[in-house]
């Protein structure tokens, strides 16, 4: 039974109202004489069509599909296979009906995906699209989940060239609540991106490149990673239940809470279906197969060449949303350290997530803290999740096993920060020596040094770094003074020469001209050895700090004794004695004065009238 020709439909396209297409489903609902009707109905099912008329077509075609999806045959099914005349007629007709069903689909896809006109008839229209497009996946598989429906769709919304923000926040607002249909989201993301990871390799990328500029990828290319990662962010993960009654699943067989299943056939072959198990799988396994499933989908979207903006994002959120949710945390250290390797805002970023897998599964980084290190320079303070590195930055200064050497170069170069950064930068950096110093007794000589020609035994005795050195520390006294040996561009702390050097830098913000800077560095005057009677600082008050929160501390600290804008008593010298030694500024009378110089000149007159008589 053949269908009209699309141009003789496509004529007739225009004279139908809304009345009529209303009449042709009805029909086509009522009879089977009336078959011819449903290509007249596919033709209104495009982006191109009136709203109203891609609606009312597509009320009739739902209702007509829907009973009928279980019975149709694949499309890869051939007429061979029926035995008899009959069956054989029966499966040709059931064949093209099929046929027309891939057609709705295709089409739906396409109105999915295209840009209308009109934003909120787009959003009805889309919202519509989509709740029948998930209707026919929960039953076009006997019952179980059409997974490769679902996956034309995923693929589909994921090449789109329109934005894809309504589609996907609509998808996880009704969707992704269902656990079958998270578990295929994830099948179907780690495949596109698996099958992008091979063109860029096929197109000679480089396969180590984590980030890469804009003029590196396509537009199409950056497209595609950015569609990918905005759906991927929104699946939410798994949530460990020990009752499989509340779990919720969009399409159900005939068991309950089975192991979601795909559908087998050979037209739909990019997703390869899960074998189905009739048994009813435990709370425990369903966990274990949904973080695998994300742990695969993340691996395998992360291996892409991520534009710079979608690569600060993913190490922004990657320790919270991600990490603690994967079967196996330590599979990331590769993506991690390339980029803690890289260097700038980048690093900063990975070492939220680097530290977690350090801290809590046993990775082992051998050159951490010398790129924590190299880290530290003034633009770090101005960088916008500053506070978060400063608060790990404490943290990894934290153990008492570090070596002296370490712990002095990151005091000292954090010391010698102190000279070029703004009065909120101060705080915390000051908070920060704070807590070495009184965490590492053993660096406490780098506060004052008893004797320059002892530095060598100190030295000695702190570690291995300096022993080196200690033939140079065996010089007259004489010539060090004035000399700091610590090499601030360095970048290895074991050779920095810290332990040869001291903290003079604190001594400089004593008299910071920010009152709230040279209050606190007081703090480290005290004998921070004495544990029991210090405390640590809490790094976390001073990171985030600014201009204005510092202003905002000063307008609300209250003042023993108001400042006035008088003098109590009137002031004899513009500046004291004390503040410039070796000037004297005390008031003598102009007349004395230039009396004192009128005596002097006739005296030089003198002598000069006497030499001249002699000559």
């Amino acid at each position: 039974m053949a269908p009209n020709k699309p141009k003789k439909n496509k004529n007739k396209k225009g004279r139908y109202g809304v009345a009529e297409i209303k009449t042709l489903g009805n029909d086509l609902l009522s009879s089977a004489s009336n078959i011819n009707n449903l290509p007249l109905l596919l033709n209104f099912v495009n982006p191109s069509s009136p709203p109203h008329h891609l609606l009312e077509s597509l009320l009739s075609l739902h209702s007509f599909f829907l009973p009928l999806l279980p019975t149709l045959p694949s499309s890869s099914s051939r007429a061979a296979d029926a035995k008899g005349s009959e069956h054989q007629s029966h499966f040709i007709y059931n064949a093209w009906l099929r046929s027309k069903f891939d057609e709705l689909v295709k089409s739906l896809l396409e109105v999915l995906v295209s840009p209308r006109q009109q934003q909120e008839e787009q959003e009805a229209v889309k919202e519509v699209v989509l709740d029948t497009l998930m209707e026919f996946v929960k039953v076009a598989n006997g019952g179980r989940f059409h997974s490769a429906i679902y996956h034309r769709f995923l693929h589909s919304i994921v090449h789109s060239e329109s934005s894809v923000e309504f589609l996907v926040d609509l998808l996880t607002a009704k969707y992704f609540k269902y656990i079958d249909v998270r578990y295929f989201t994830l099948i179907s993301l780690k495949k596109l991106a698996t099958t992008l990871e091979g063109k860029d390799q096929s197109e000679d990328k480089s396969e180590n490149a984590d980030v890469a500029d804009a003029s590196q990828l396509s537009s199409s290319t950056e497209r595609v990673i950015h569609n990918i990662y905005y759906t991927i962010s929104r699946v939410p993960p798994f949530e460990n239940s020990d009752n499989t009654s509340d779990l919720e699943m969009w399409s159900r067989s005939e068991n309950e809470h089975k192991q979601p299943c795909g559908d087998v056939n050979a037209d739909d072959k990019q997703v390869k279906p899960e074998k189905h198990d009739n048994s009813v799988l435990s709370a425990a396994k369903i966990a274990k197969k949904m973080k695998l499933k994300f742990t695969q989908a993340w691996l395998s979207f992360l291996r892409l060449p991520l534009p710079l903006d979608v690569y600060k994002e993913v190490l922004v959120n990657l320790h919270q949303v991600v990490i603690p949710h994967l079967s196996n945390p330590v599979m990331l250290c590769d993506f991690l350290t390339r980029s803690y390797d890289i260097g700038g805002v980048v690093s900063v970023m990975a070492l939220s997530s680097l530290f977690i897998l350090m801290t809590q599964y046993g990775l082992e980084y051998p050159n951490f803290y010398e790129k924590l290190y190299v880290l530290l320079v003034p633009s770090i303070f101005m960088a916008k999740h500053r506070a978060r590195f400063f608060q790990l930055l404490d943290s990894c200064l934290k153990s008492p096993l570090l070596p002296a050497y370490l712990a002095a170069s990151f005091a000292k170069k954090m010391s010698r920060l102190l000279l070029s950064i703004p009065p909120s930068g101060a705080l915390v950096i000051t908070a920060l020596i704070h807590n070495i110093l009184r965490r590492h007794p053993s660096i406490n000589c780098l506060v004052h040094w008893e004797d320059q020609v002892d530095e060598g035994k100190g030295d000695k005795a702190t570690d291995e770094a300096t022993a080196a050195n200690s033939d140079d520390a065996k010089v007259s006294a004489s010539q060090k003074l004035g000399i700091d040996h610590f090499n601030y561009g360095e970048p290895n702390p074991k050779k920095s020469n810290a332990m040869r050097s001291s903290l003079w830098e604190v001594d400089t913000i004593l008299q910071h001209y920010c009152p709230p800077v040279s209050r606190f560095a007081l703090s480290l005057e005290n004998d921070l050895t004495v544990r029991a009677k210090t405390s640590e600082v809490n790094v976390g008050d001073f990171s985030s700090g600014s201009y204005a929160t510092i202003i905002g501390a000063e307008m609300s600290r209250r003042v023993k004794q108001v400042p006035l804008a008088f003098y109590k008593s009137t002031p004899s010298t513009l500046f004291s004695d004390a503040d410039f030694a070796g000037w004297t500024f005390d008031f003598k009378d102009t007349s004395e004065i230039m009396h004192g110089s009128d005596e002097n000149a006739d005296k030089d007159d003198q002598n000069s009238g006497k030499r001249q008589r002699v000559v």
